[in-house]
């Protein structure tokens, strides 16, 4: 992942000639960042971000809210900056060149100063009520805590037009589980959703650490929070299909991410991720 400046120390004013310098206070770290990797969709991006925008100002605590723009299109490029520039505790990262969500997200995860940091998708397929859930498994000990889309307690909202798509997609997603299990991750049941919280010490600890950028970066950041022991917890969520890629897109998608799989491992036997 590309490097990430750390902390900087607290400003300094400025003082009369002859005085003393006075320090400037430091605002208080955010109890809650969440970080959004953007690319393009400049069409309903607005609206979403305000929904998101309105959730997070609804809630008791400080928060901050971080884009990561994977080197969008000119209109979601400006879309982005206004929307920052509109609002407190908000901020734009971009990246000089299309770099993959993993590479959006682990930039996200390290420019965060909250104590709880969480990602989810810009097209809020998960509403943005389900960052509760999320953090609460967080507030309550769990290192890691990510949407589990196969749990029972999970619900999908769809177009019934999807549901020729479903059972094909259910398959792969399940062959795709299984390699993932018996490989890396025992018991993570759906390691591809797109909501994931890491408390800041998990975050600082993982991130750094990743060498994919493309999907497959979920399945190696669980394996490295893991690996340094770190708890992950699976949570049921409300989950929303707007729209389905093609069976050809999928199926390449899921051999790339097999590919990642034994990156991954290959990794771990080099001692990559001590």
């Amino acid at each position: 992942l590309p490097a990430t400046t750390g902390p900087t120390r607290p400003a300094v004013a400025r003082p009369p000639a002859g005085g003393e310098l006075t320090p400037v206070a430091t605002p208080p770290a955010p109890f809650l960042s969440v970080i959004v990797p953007c690319y393009n969709g400049e069409d309903r991006l607005g609206a979403d971000l305000a929904r998101l925008a309105a959730w997070i100002d609804a809630q008791p605590y400080t928060s901050e809210l971080i884009l990561v723009d994977d080197h969008s299109r000119e209109p979601a490029e400006r879309l982005l900056a206004a929307f920052a520039a509109t609002r407190p505790n908000t901020r734009v990262i971009r990246n000089e060149r299309n770099m993959g969500k993993g590479v959006g997200v682990g930039r996200g995860m390290l420019a965060a100063t909250g104590e709880y940091r969480i990602f989810t998708d810009a097209d809020l397929a998960y509403p943005p009520s389900e960052i509760g859930k999320i953090l609460a498994e967080l507030t309550s000990g769990a290192g890691v805590a990510i949407a589990c889309r196969v749990l029972p307690e999970s619900r999908y909202t769809m177009s019934p037009s999807f549901f020729h798509y479903l059972y094909t997609r259910h398959l792969m997603s399940r062959g795709f589980n299984f390699m993932v299990r018996a490989l890396l991750l025992r018991d993570v049941l759906d390691s591809q959703a797109g909501l994931k919280g890491f408390t800041a010490a998990a975050a600082q600890a993982v991130f750094p650490r990743l060498t994919i950028p493309g999907f497959g970066f979920d399945v190696e950041a669980l394996f490295v929070a893991q690996h340094h022991g770190f708890e992950v917890r699976q949570v049921a969520v409300d989950f929303r299909y707007d729209e389905e890629p093609t069976t050809i897109r999928f199926t390449q998608s899921v051999f790339r991410m097999m590919a990642d799989l034994l990156q991954v491992r290959l990794n771990h036997l080099r001692g990559k991720y001590a």
